[in-house]
């Protein structure tokens, strides 16, 4: 059963959301969306050229709503994202909602063979990058009234398949990560903390992760919309410090 929402026009009005991975595939399609619905979206990708492209893009569709920071997650230091935060201050009031969509697929192979470089690289990516921009971000989290910090996860975070090597490492320490930030927020402010795997999707990195497959068979990203809408609504506080599946969702 495919999910639905009815989401007013406007349900996003004014809300400030800072989407990683928002040159492409899923995080591309939410940034234009929640543009649309009135949301104010910072927009941080590595391509500068790809998030001048989605300004472009948005600015003609929903003016004066998007915001592109280029940002490359594999070099970025503490202090860049520190910069970033006090950027973020200096405009909004608040930041209400983050979405950490970006990720990188990695090597698959045994573990025995798995390399080196490879690891450290999607770690950093993955997992150091999100830890450090939430950690960044949570005053601007605070001064919301209603926030939402939404870790992209996957089913192979969820239970170990052979041979997905760092990426399905990386995805069970993202879970690590939001159950914790759940668990110290939950009960003294407004932020609400949940994970959310949107299952197989046609974007770039599943036709990596299965060249053999006929990417029609998969819902586009554009499906799991209504989804991440509701995810941003105030009703989507009870799913706090739980791990979602887009794949039979009922809400």
């Amino acid at each position: 059963m495919t999910f639905t929402y009815d989401a007013a026009q406007d349900c996003l009005l004014d809300k400030t959301i800072l989407i990683t991975g928002a040159s492409d595939g899923i995080g591309r399609v939410v940034a234009a969306e929640f543009c649309a619905r009135g949301a104010n979206v910072i927009a941080l990708g590595r391509s500068q050229e790809k998030l001048e492209a989605l300004f472009d893009e948005i600015e003609a569709a929903s003016p004066g709503r998007i915001i592109i920071h280029p940002l490359d997650l594999s070099t970025a230091t503490s202090e860049e994202f520190a910069t970033l935060a006090g950027a973020l201050a200096e405009q909004f009031d608040a930041l209400d909602g983050l979405i950490h969509n970006a990720a990188l697929l990695g090597a698959r192979s045994p573990i025995e063979y798995y390399p080196d470089s490879d690891w450290d690289k999607l770690m950093q990516v993955n997992v150091t990058a999100p830890f450090k921009l939430t950690k960044a971000l949570i005053p601007a989290l605070l001064r919301s009234r209603d926030a939402r910090v939404i870790f992209t996860s996957s089913s192979v975070g969820r239970v170990g398949r052979a041979y997905w090597g760092a990426y399905g490492v990386s995805k069970f320490a993202l879970e690590g990560l939001m159950q914790t930030f759940a668990e110290e927020v939950g009960n003294i402010s407004e932020i609400s903390v949940m994970s959310f795997n949107p299952g197989g999707t046609r974007t770039a990195m599943r036709r990596d992760a299965y060249p053999a497959e006929d990417p029609m068979s998969q819902p586009t990203p554009e499906s799991l919309l209504p989804l991440y809408l509701y995810l941003m609504s105030p009703s989507a506080k009870k799913h706090h410090g739980q791990a979602l599946d887009a794949r039979g969702f009922e809400g």
